[in-house]
């Protein structure tokens, strides 16, 4: 995210009294980036945070943004939904119960002695803290994941090297081009999900993820099932390339439909709101 403090706008929008004035400058902001926080929009205007989530739903109300946890998504384009790459310590109190149940299925697939790179993201997350006492080597581009690895965890930990990109919470060098690792599996979470594939909006982390697939010998995609309905404007990786997917028991029958068309191995993880495509599909490779 851009620092918005110093937005070249910041200087009129600043101190902003009327509705009118602050609304508009929100908006403009949407224009330029997916997603602006409540205390983002405190600084910018000068006003309290009271004040700024009226001004959400309002602008909500409208059909101008979306009022999302922690601040306001851009809105989506008629008939679809926009993603929205939320900040990794947003993202992670969303769907909760989805993602613990795909990283406790996550991580019977791991095989003890074994080596695993695990993504960024908060499903991916989870799955970490349920694998951080188990004899594995673990690389891992994620810092929230490697401080927690290295806080809680007794696994071997390898952590990659480059910048600090804050927004997408990883270290990351784009100019490297050869790994010295080799990995069993990879485990990766999406924004979006289709029949081309991953969708991602950072390019850093549809860089990362190709990368990343292709230092190891299998692909384990982890999403939860609203992912089915986002549309992020970058294809990441395409199913073809993915060798399973776990999803939870939300998952439609028309995306189950394409799954199998494609021909990707699907395991749900259930939460307890089964549909009838995860029930038909629940008896397949665990």
């Amino acid at each position: 995210m851009p620092d918005l403090i110093q937005h070249p706008a910041a200087r009129t929008w600043g101190g902003y009294v009327s509705d009118l004035s602050r609304h508009k400058a929100i908006v403009a902001l949407l224009d330029e980036q997916a997603f602006v926080s409540v205390n983002d929009l405190v600084s910018i205007t000068g006003v309290s945070p009271a004040t700024v989530r009226r001004d959400i739903d309002k602008l909500a109300e409208a059909g101008l943004g979306q009022k999302v946890h922690g601040g306001i998504a851009a809105s989506a384009t008629p008939g679809q939904r926009r993603a929205v790459n939320l900040p990794f310590f947003q993202n992670r109190d969303i769907a909760v119960a989805q993602k613990r149940a795909i990283a406790d299925k996550a991580s019977e697939m791991v095989r003890d002695g074994s080596s695993i790179i695990v993504h960024a993201g908060s499903t991916c997350f989870h799955l970490g803290s349920r694998i951080a006492n188990r004899n594995l080597r673990v690389f891992t581009n994620s810092i929230p994941l490697a401080g927690y690895l290295a806080e809680h965890g007794t696994c071997q930990l390898t952590v990659g090297a480059g910048d600090l990109h804050r927004e997408p919470g990883i270290l990351y060098d784009p100019a490297r081009s050869s790994y010295d690792f080799f990995a069993d599996q990879f485990f990766v979470g999406a924004l979006g999900i289709s029949a081309a594939g991953l969708l991602e909006s950072h390019p850093l982390l549809v860089r990362l993820c190709n990368d990343m697939s292709r230092q190891a010998n299998e692909t384990i995609v982890m999403v939860d099932s609203r992912k089915f309905a986002e549309r992020p404007p970058t294809v990441a990786l395409p199913l073809s390339r993915v060798h399973r997917l776990i999803t939870d028991d939300g998952l439609s029958e028309t995306d189950a439909r394409m799954l199998e068309d494609e021909g990707v191995d699907v395991v749900i993880a259930r939460t307890g709101a089964q549909t009838g495509a995860a029930r038909a599909t629940e008896g397949g490779p665990q």
